[in-house]
């Protein structure tokens, strides 16, 4: 009788545990279906859901001590959803990186424009110090021009003050500065015309002129210093050069006239070498 009660309620036992691992089964199935309606929890229910458990624990210890263990399969959902989880942390952890590098890129950037502003500024020192500096330059070289402008002015009313000093400077500029000098020989010529000094510097340009090979510029300047036909001792010899000139710029005629007033005014006085290029300048100009 013991040996049946005993085999009775380890039937009963297996039939209980059976019908909770089917009421598990069908919560589950019942729960993936369906949602559970919301759950107020006082007292009373934990103190039932911890008898539950602590049933669930026994049942469980008994299946695994007849060899029978239970076997808990992860849900498919839970997996994917673990899955896009994973995805989902390496994206953020690209993200992050990218982040980083922008940061760093940011950084670069940032130090390198402080570089160029402080260049900027440097260059903007330099170029101030440069514009100084030129602004005293140009101020110097004004003020040079001014007193040179200043030193001509009183040097030309000094020269026409005193016609001797004007030739004087203006023969000795020739030899320097050809150009130069024949501008102050016209100078003094046009200022004294009349003058011994007029007279002199016009010959003197002609002779400047002439080596220039500058001969119908010759020609007028000998014209002009012969007007009237001075008796001064360089007027014989300037009657030649005016006959030469004439040749080179092949108005024989007037070179012949210009000799034959040299034979009637000068001739006489003159010496032999210039009575020989007088004759042979008339030879040249085929003069009768």
């Amino acid at each position: 009788m013991k040996m049946k009660s005993s085999k009775i309620g380890n039937r009963t036992r297996v039939a209980l545990l059976a019908g909770v691992g089917l009421s598990l089964a069908a919560g589950v199935v019942v729960s993936q279906t369906q949602p559970l309606p919301a759950v107020e929890w006082d007292v009373r229910r934990l103190d039932t859901l911890d008898r539950n458990v602590r049933r669930l624990e026994r049942a469980l210890t008994q299946r695994n001590s007849v060899g029978q263990p239970v076997l808990v399969e992860p849900d498919p959902e839970v997996v994917q959803l673990q899955a896009q989880v994973s995805t989902m942390d390496r994206r953020l952890g690209d993200i992050e990186q990218t982040f980083q590098r922008m940061n760093a890129d940011n950084e670069r950037l940032t130090f390198q424009l402080d570089e160029r502003a402080r260049d900027a500024q440097t260059l903007r020192a330099a170029l101030g110090r440069a514009e100084t500096r030129i602004k005293a330059l140009e101020d110097a070289a004004a003020a040079q021009a001014a007193a040179a402008a200043r030193a001509q002015a009183e040097a030309e009313a000094a020269a026409r003050a005193d016609p001797d000093a004007a030739l004087a400077a203006a023969v000795a500029l020739v030899a320097t500065d050809r150009a130069a000098g024949i501008e102050a020989l016209e100078q003094v010529a046009a200022t004294w015309p009349a003058d011994p000094q007029g007279r002199e510097a016009s010959w003197r340009l002609g002779d400047a002129r002439r080596s220039g090979d500058d001969h119908p510029g010759a020609v007028q300047a000998y014209a002009a210093a012969l007007r009237d036909w001075p008796t001064a001792p360089w007027a014989g010899e300037t009657t030649i050069k005016l006959a030469r000139s004439l040749v080179a710029t092949r108005r024989n005629s007037q070179a012949c006239a210009a000799l034959a007033e040299f034979n009637r005014r000068y001739a006489a006085s003159a010496s032999a070498q210039l009575k020989s290029i007088a004759t042979r300048t008339g030879t040249e100009a085929r003069c009768s």
